[in-house]
């Protein structure tokens, strides 16, 4: 992710302000340092986060699972109605 940020950083810098996001992060023991470079990059690029981060702390279940799957879903129909 960071190698994606950092070739996409200056071509895009005045190219998606304003874009809309969502993050959804998974760690082992913590997220709360990823979560916050993702933010600073993003407000950098001058996107919009629209929605609260949804994070994921050691294994992976049902709830998690149904906690992406509303992230995405929500993220979707915002930008299909034109809301984000």
């Amino acid at each position: 992710m960071k190698d994606f940020f950092e070739r996409i950083y200056h071509p895009c810098l005045d190219h998606t302000v304003g874009l809309p996001y969502a993050l959804l992060v998974k760690g082992d023991t913590d997220v709360d340092g990823a979560v916050a470079s993702v933010e600073r990059i993003a407000t950098g690029l001058r996107w919009r986060r629209v929605l609260p981060p949804v994070t994921v702390v050691g294994v992976i279940g049902e709830p998690e699972v149904a906690a992406a799957t509303e992230l995405g879903a929500t993220l979707g129909a915002g930008l299909a109605a034109g809301i984000f």
